[in-house]
Order: structure tokens, then C-alpha cells, then sequence
């Protein structure tokens, strides 16, 4: 299974657009909102060929990606792609597995229809479901008591995937990436355009230990999110438990799934309080030109001392009001020699408590900006370039 999942997909190449029927299905795979496939390289088997006809896929899977090619024919588009898996997979051989099982017509292949849009992501489905299997098989087959206790209490829960990680300069790994929270991350943030469902996982990373241990090294432990998440709450800032010796991950998991519920109704009702000071800038500042509606995590405003004219740019942080507001000042009248509007840099060292309510804490930097603005027309008028 590789690259890793920080490594980008490459990018398509310039050549011979797909053939119609292959695009169409390509097409309806990648706006699939519950399965982020990315497309990596696109080529022709042909050397002077009109279409390209085949194509790589990095498939999510345990954090991570997958990378397999599928390879139509343009000649003949209306039959199914073959399917190349990544290395390390030659065991993973789901269709002669199918067919031993008698199952063999109950795949998609079997009704394929190059009319329906929804093939090629049918196909996508299935080889990922087999594959997860393929995985938990691969690892309830080594060697190692307590990744079998492991695998035997937790792989029921739902959704859990788990594969082997194997590294030529240490001993191989058990990943598991275990999905937690169910809740409907929509209904805490109403009207917000998250395209895909978003997830909260704990990814363990198990040594494997062929020999006996009285007290087993912890695993690795790591929170990872979707990244539309982050906007929203940060898992980057959650303290993990600690795992305690003898400690199994069912149990890491309900412990940790209460601490993260509450912090995820936290970060909810942050957006309450950052909307509450969005709206107490205008009885000072008047109506703000810019704000975010949803996670109410900017805010711009208008400001005038003299006849000075500038702009106030507030960053509302996630842990809002526990962490103050970063501003930077903008002004409407003097610009740098690139002709770009000058700022100042970010500012936070005013006056700010967490207990005053919102109409206060605008009142303070409003007293703050009264003298600050001042020293920023200075540095604005030494910096505009001067005319000889």
C-alpha cells in the first residue's frame, strides 16, 4: 500500500481525451460524495491512439491510499476494464477467489452495462469491500497474541479497517483506523457545504511481536479528520488519552469516543459564541462588509479615524473566547511599490478576557484600535514609496 496518504495523487497528463463511454463513467466515480477517489495518471494503450482508454486511481483505504490501474480498451469501450493492483497485493485476487466461493455471479462484471454511468464505481466498490476482507484476513493470520485479541474484539465494530505495514528497515505493523463518533456532524453545523460526510479516526499502529512480552509497547496513536473538518474542530488540538499498561483498544475507544463527543458539542457551541461577536462589532464598528455565516471564523470592517480610512480583518480562532481574536489592519489609502494595499501584522496583545461578555470585548478593542490606528497611518505613510 503505497505512497502514503500525504503523498499527492500525480497528476493527469496532456494527451488523447478518454474515449466518451470510459469518461462518462470516470465522470459519475470522482462526484461520488461518499467514496474521495482521486485520479492520478491518464494514458493511451495505444502509441498514436485517438482516446486514452486507461487510468490510475488512488482508492481510500485505512487512512491511506491504494493505487490501481484500470485499463479499458478504446476499441472496444464497451466492454469492462481490467484491473491492475498495487505491488505487494498478489495474493489479492478477489474474482478467482469469487469463483471458487460460487459467487462468481453475483460480481458486477458479471451485469456489466456500459450504458450505466454507475459502473465503474460499482466496480471501484466491490474490489474495495474485498479488499478490506483480504486485509483482515492477512492480518488474523499473524503470528502475534495480542494483535489477535485486538482483532478479535474490535473488528466488529463498523467500518473498522485494518492492514498490514511492512518496511524493510523495522518490524512489520498492524494499522488500524477505527471510525469514531456517530453523530451527524451536518445537523451541529447547520447550512454548512461540506461535499462529502465528514469523519473523525483513530489510527493505532500495533508492532507486530512474535515473542512473548509481559507488558506490550503501546501502539501509536494518532486522531486524523477529514480536512473540512479542521475548519470547524481541530483534532490537532485534542490530548489523547493515555494508554495505560495491560489496556486493550476497545476499551481506548470508549474512553476516548466520551471525551471527544464533549469537545465535539464544545466546538458547536463556539460557533454560538463567535456569532454572538460578529454581531456585536456593528453598534461599534457599524455593519461588517465581510463575516462568515456558517463557522463565524472571519469578519471584516470599515473604520475611519480623521480621514484616515482602513479596514479591520478579525480571525476568530476555534477555541474562541478561551483564545482572542487575531486582527490585521488593512489600509483604504496607501499602498506598497507592488501596488498591493499595505497591513499591518497580526495583532493580539489587547486588552482580552474570556469572561467578558461579547458587547465588552468589542468595546476593548475598540479602545485599543483608537491609538493603534494611529501608529499604523505612521508606518502606512513612511512606506509609501515617495516620487522624485
Amino acid at each position: 500500500m503505497s505512497p502514503s496518504a500525504d503523498t499527492a495523487a500525480p497528476a493527469p497528463t496532456s494527451g488523447p481525451p478518454l474515449a466518451p463511454l470510459i469518461a462518462a463513467q470516470l465522470k459519475f466515480l470522482l462526484s461520488n460524495p461518499n467514496l474521495p477517489v482521486k485520479l492520478g495518471q491518464i494514458w493511451s494503450g495505444c502509441r498514436n491512439g485517438r482516446y486514452a482508454d486507461r487510468f490510475t486511481l488512488a482508492i481510500p483505504f485505512c487512512l491511506d491510499y491504494v493505487y490501481w490501474d484500470f485499463l479499458y480498451n478504446a476499441l472496444y469501450p464497451k466492454v469492462a476494464p481490467d484491473v491492475v493492483f498495487g505491488p505487494g497485493d498478489e495474493g489479492f485476487q478477489p474474482l478467482v477467489e469469487y469463483d471458487d466461493a460460487g459467487n462468481g455471479g453475483k460480481s458486477c462484471l458479471a451485469q456489466w452495462d456500459f450504458r450505466d454511468p454507475r459502473g465503474l464505481l460499482n466496480l471501484v466498490e466491490e474490489l474495495r469491500l474485498l479488499y478490506i476482507e483480504y486485509q483482515k484476513k492477512q492480518v488474523a493470520e499473524v503470528d502475534d497474541t495480542r494483535l489477535k485479541f485486538e482483532v478479535d474484539t474490535v473488528l466488529a465494530k463498523e467500518g473498522i479497517e485494518v492492514c498490514m505495514v511492512s518496511s524493510t528497515d523495522r518490524p512489520d505493523e498492524v494499522k488500524f483506523a477505527v471510525p469514531l463518533l456517530d453523530l451527524d456532524l451536518k445537523q451541529l453545523v447547520p447550512g454548512c457545504p461540506w461535499k462529502f460526510p465528514q469523519k473523525i479516526h483513530l489510527q493505532a499502529i500495533f508492532p507486530v511481536s512474535r515473542s512473548y512480552s509481559s507488558v506490550p509497547s503501546a501502539p501509536r496513536l494518532k486522531l486524523i479528520s477529514t480536512p473540512e473538518m479542521k475548519s470547524f474542530f481541530s483534532v490537532d488540538a485534542v490530548k489523547l488519552p493515555a494508554w495505560v499498561d495491560g489496556m486493550c483498544m476497545a476499551e481506548y475507544i470508549l474512553a476516548l469516543e466520551d471525551d471527544l463527543k464533549n469537545q465535539v458539542v464544545e466546538a458547536s457551541a463556539s460557533i454560538g459564541s463567535r456569532r454572538r461577536f460578529i454581531e456585536a462589532l456593528a453598534p461599534a464598528f457599524g455593519r461588517p462588509l465581510e463575516a462568515d455565516p456558517i463557522l463565524c471564523r472571519k469578519a471584516t470592517v470599515l473604520s475611519i479615524s480623521g480621514i484616515f480610512t482602513f479596514l479591520v480583518h478579525f480571525i476568530i480562532p476555534l477555541q474562541f473566547p478561551k483564545q482572542q481574536p487575531i486582527l490585521t489592519l488593512q489600509s483604504c489609502q496607501h499602498c506598497n511599490s507592488q501596488g498591493i494595499p499595505i497591513t499591518s501584522t497580526q495583532i493580539n496583545d489587547y486588552p482580552w478576557s474570556p469572561r467578558w461578555d461579547a458587547p465588552e470585548m468589542v468595546e476593548r478593542i475598540y479602545d485599543f484600535l483608537a491609538d493603534e490606528c494611529q501608529n499604523f497611518k505612521k508606518f502606512c505613510s513612511d512606506g509609501v514609496p515617495q516620487i522624485k
